[in-house]
């Protein structure tokens, strides 16, 4: 294969896990994104790459045995009922018969976008998966999420590519905070975790005091009018400054877009070129420190008008 800027991970089983009626985590969300992608010529035959099932292994970078099992036995055990089931716990994670399958290949499409670059074949990568990862602790799911697929991909990156990849940066724009990427390297001064999220607003954590080892650097906002300013404020200043000690071989982003102004599920007020902004931005950060790897996995995003049109600007700025 020859080399193209941007590849897309993508695979019409991401829409079998299925959430129920209604529920702003819907299949819609993988085929309006996608259709979106393919209208504007951003996917094609040429760029797709097709994922694989994570194996229990890679799950266990991230996740106790445990946990993994749990949620395994549940999909198993399932009595489908209405579409959707939740789990125990937290009891904001809907599951289907098909939800541990398909994300294991939530998973698995981060890490064949990690291959690939690192095969030198594309620049960046943006996954189109589902279900999203940034709320997946090590030993729980909640928000939407069962894996952590960004904080996967970025411990299988170090794992398996040592003498390249010391150091990885997970910005993090969705408008909720990714407790659970935090939870899992909050003790890891290798991973740089950077968050702009709504401040009191779910899952209540990200306060600007929590701070790992100094590899944390959370910036919460009050939701409303000044919202997209404060990001753009942090992106254009906090951000650059601390990768200048930092100075990462990989650059990941979870890279949820209901921070739109659009999205029901927050208030922020983004629009989509702040995302091309955002995405200038962490560019620049990938091409100056880490030979331009830089690899973006859908979280949030549940206006399915804003999410394409976000995501397009979005892609279309990683492929420039």
């Amino acid at each position: 294969m020859s080399l193209l800027k941007t590849w897309i991970v993508s695979d019409d089983h991401y829409a079998d896990h299925l959430t129920g009626g209604g529920h702003p985590e819907s299949p819609a969300r993988y085929h309006k994104l996608d259709e979106a992608l393919q209208r504007v010529g951003l996917k094609t035959i040429d760029n797709t790459l097709k994922p694989r099932a994570a194996k229990f292994s890679e799950l266990k970078l991230c996740h106790n045995p445990e946990y993994i099992q749990s949620v395994h036995q549940q999909v198993d055990d399932l009595q489908f009922k209405d579409g959707s089931c939740c789990l125990s716990g937290t009891m904001d994670t809907h599951i289907s018969p098909s939800s541990y399958d398909v994300a294991l290949l939530a998973v698995g499409g981060v890490l064949v976008g990690i291959d690939t670059l690192m095969q030198g074949l594309a620049q960046n990568i943006f996954c189109n998966i589902r279900p999203p990862g940034h709320h997946a602790e090590r030993d729980k799911g909640m928000g939407f999420c069962l894996f952590n697929n960004v904080a996967i991909g970025a411990r299988y990156a170090q794992t398996m590519y040592p003498k390249e990849i010391r150091k990885v940066l997970i910005v993090d724009w969705d408008v909720h905070h990714g407790n659970g990427t935090q939870n899992i390297f909050e003790d890891d001064e290798t991973v740089f975790y950077f968050s702009t999220h709504q401040k009191d607003h779910y899952p209540h954590t990200g306060s600007a005091d929590e701070k790992g080892k100094g590899n944390i650097l959370n910036v919460p906002i009050a939701g409303g009018r000044g919202s997209r300013e404060a990001v753009l404020d942090a992106f254009r200043t906090d951000l650059p400054e601390a990768m200048l000690e930092f100075q990462p071989d990989l650059v990941m982003i979870s890279c949820g877009f209901d921070g739109h102004a659009a999205d029901r599920l927050g208030h922020f007020n983004l629009t989509d070129d702040d995302f091309v902004e955002l995405t200038h931005i962490v560019k620049e950060i990938s091409h100056t420190y880490a030979e331009d790897r830089l690899i973006s996995v859908l979280e949030g995003g549940y206006s399915l008008e804003s999410l394409a049109s976000a995501a397009v600007a979005h892609v279309k700025t990683l492929a420039e």
